[in-house]
């Protein structure tokens, strides 16, 4: 079983930043082992995914965050974060991390308001 605890959500002005952190724990699980990925809903709007790092040391964005984002693991910590910079309105959502180990598990999820 893996535990999945999101934090850092919260209100920023247009333009500024935030940093989501998601703390993992689970009897057997090292963070190394996985495929990270964060995944965002908006009200009215269906989840989409927005980043992952990889197992292969590899990360991947959807284009809407590109070079805005930036996911990164510390496996020491059991942690994966999300670095949000110029923040739109548009990225406002419930962010969520999510793996796989033999099933999917989701974290409860942080609000991110984006508003001036």
């Amino acid at each position: 079983q893996v535990q999945l605890v999101e934090s850092g959500g919260g209100l920023v002005q247009p333009g500024g930043s935030l940093r989501l952190s998601c703390v993992a724990s689970g009897t057997g699980i090292s963070l190394s082992e996985l495929d990270w990925n964060w995944y965002r809903q908006a009200p009215g709007k269906e989840r989409e995914w927005v980043a992952g790092t990889f197992t292969s040391g590899n990360t991947n964005y959807a284009a809407s965050v590109k070079g805005r984002f930036t996911v990164s693991r510390d496996n020491s910590k059991n942690a994966v974060y999300l670095e949000m910079s110029s923040l739109k309105s548009e990225d406002t959502a419930v962010y969520y991390c999510y793996t796989h180990y033999h099933k999917d598990f989701w974290g409860q999820g942080t609000q991110v308001t984006v508003s001036s």
